[in-house]
């Protein structure tokens, strides 16, 4: 009878959990059309990632600083910060409220290629990438411009929620006993062991070369960068068995976008 009840609950509250994602707008549509309907779940409060970010950020850029692997090259440092910058100052096109967020960005002392960016604006470059990769000025723009439109897109949110609602396990728990969900190990997840979903890949690169079009970075930059990382990862599996686009997709859909924001591109070199 009880495991009856449990079940019937579980029913219950499984729809709860289900009701609980609602349709957002995180972000306008810009030049590059971005337009789809995102899902947010109640239980993946917006400020609270954001503050959870914040810790898990600080933490991480402590412990780098104690194995002195935290911006210990200036000229780096100064690059990337540099062209953050000149990102960041156009994220209004997309997200108005974003310019207000506490950005932070480091270069971080590693062989990996990567390069992220956190809820709420906190950033960090790998040293792999601007040592291995080799990428211009306006590449490294491509990079950055894609990992910020994440971040605008609130695409860890997102795919928290997702889990939220498919894990119903995990949601029955949480509501029945009032016990808040773990934010931080679900966003560990998200940011740096579970790969990013074809739709969310393409979002961002197109957000990211319009990112780096108005900021005055040859947005075509992000073709010839995508061309490199397949060189760099000639190894990598087929498509079809992977959650993000094949090299040859990425780099048919980046020309398209790159071409739809030239105008962007050359009226904001116009203004230097």
């Amino acid at each position: 009878m009880l495991f009856r009840q449990l079940l019937g609950g579980a029913a219950i509250i499984g729809t709860l959990a289900v009701s609980g994602c609602a349709s957002v707008q995180t972000t306008q549509s810009g030049t590059v059309g971005v337009e789809r309907t995102q899902y947010m779940s109640s239980m993946v409060p917006e400020k609270e990632l954001e503050q959870e970010a914040g810790q898990q950020y600080s933490d991480l850029i402590q412990k780098a600083k104690a194995q002195g692997a935290l911006d210990r090259n200036a000229s780096q440092v100064s690059r990337v910060r540099t062209i953050s910058q000149r990102l960041i100052a156009q994220v209004g096109a997309f997200r108005p409220d974003a310019a207000n967020w506490d950005w932070e960005v480091h270069v971080l002392s590693s062989d990996e290629v990567n390069a992220w960016c956190m809820p709420g604006g906190k950033m960090a470059v790998y040293t792999g990438l601007l040592t291995q990769i080799k990428p211009t000025d306006a590449e490294l723009a491509a990079v950055m411009g894609h990992e910020i439109a994440h971040a605008l897109r609130e695409h860890a949110r997102e795919r928290m929620s997702q889990q939220m609602v498919t894990n119903v396990g995990l949601s029955v728990l949480s509501i029945a006993t009032g016990v808040s969900t773990d934010l931080g190990s679900k966003l560990t997840d998200v940011m740096f062991t579970l790969p990013n979903s074809r739709t969310h890949e393409s979002e961002a690169d197109m957000m990211g070369v319009e990112l780096a079009a108005r900021a005055g970075y040859d947005p075509r930059a992000a073709v010839t960068l995508w061309q490199k990382m397949g060189t760099a990862s000639s190894g990598a599996p087929p498509e079809f068995l992977s959650t993000h686009p094949s090299a040859e997709t990425r780099i048919s859909e980046l020309q398209a976008a790159s071409e739809r924001v030239m105008p962007l591109y050359d009226q904001a070199k116009g203004k230097k």
